[in-house]
């Protein structure tokens, strides 16, 4: 003798506005990065703010030629991100191929996939960062190969941004970059940063557990610290609206987007 099935009763509901009713933020990730998310779940932690992720595909190897081919990734993943979920800002999470395929480049296809909704990339996010921080002398740290790294630190002198010590770690594997542990970065940034010649210190690369050492670099040099998803946490937070201060997270997230007005 068969049980006979319980009659489905219907349940009265409301809505809100869900999740992110303050802000949402789009976020490309590549598929080879194991430190952006967990970063962003940390500098993000704010009541009304939600993130949403989306992975793109890259080559683990980092170089100028395989950098240059995401951005045929680059629309296809900005489309996985649908326009009903009304995203305030959007980012993309590389800073070696933003500097390689272009920021502006990357501004335009994040554009035609999401039009009027402001975006960002580590690269443009750290300029910001550095103009909001007063950091005119920078050191730099990167994992990248030289033409990598010479190739960013053009891109900082020509925004009047003076690179002054440079640092590399030399590692072409993103896999490899996301194992170096925060003590090596503290002690690279403290190297590069100690310099009397530096006013403050930007870690470039999205893979490089950064976030958690800002701090304790800051106080130790006495000088700002940022680095490429504290960077880019802080400018969407900034352009999603949100001027909210993040404790234990660095000078950065005291700071709010300058304004830039005509002398």
């Amino acid at each position: 003798m068969s049980k006979q099935d319980a009659r489905i009763k219907r349940l009265n509901f409301t809505t809100d506005a869900g999740a992110g009713d303050r802000a949402r933020i789009g976020l490309l990730v590549l598929e080879s990065d194991q430190t952006m998310e967990w970063e962003f779940r940390a500098l993000t932690d704010l009541p009304g703010v939600s993130v949403y992720h989306s992975r793109l595909a890259n080559d683990v190897t980092v170089t100028p030629e395989t950098l240059g081919r995401m951005e045929a990734e680059l629309p296809i993943a900005a489309g996985l991100l649908p326009d009903y979920m009304g995203l305030n800002a959007i980012g993309y999470g590389c800073t070696s191929a933003s500097t390689i395929i272009g920021e502006e480049r990357v501004a335009e296809i994040f554009e035609e996939a999401h039009p009027g909704v402001p975006s960002t990339n580590p690269l443009t996010a750290a300029k910001v960062a550095l103009g909001a921080l007063g950091v005119k002398r920078l050191g730099l740290l990167t994992p990248y190969s030289p033409e990598v790294t010479d190739a960013m630190q053009a891109k900082f002198n020509t925004a009047g941004i003076d690179v002054t010590v440079v640092g590399s770690f030399y590692e072409q594997s993103d896999l490899v970059v996301g194992k170096i542990d925060p003590k090596s970065i503290l002690q690279a940034a403290i190297s590069v940063g100690q310099s009397p010649d530096v006013d403050g210190v930007f870690i470039s690369c999205t893979s490089l557990r950064a976030a958690g050492i800002i701090e304790q670099a800051e106080q130790t040099l006495g000088k700002p610290v940022t680095a490429s998803n504290h960077a880019l946490a802080w400018h969407l937070l900034r352009l999603a609206g949100i001027e909210d201060t993040v404790d234990n997270a660095g000078q950065l997230f005291r700071e709010q987007l300058r304004v830039l007005t005509d002398a």
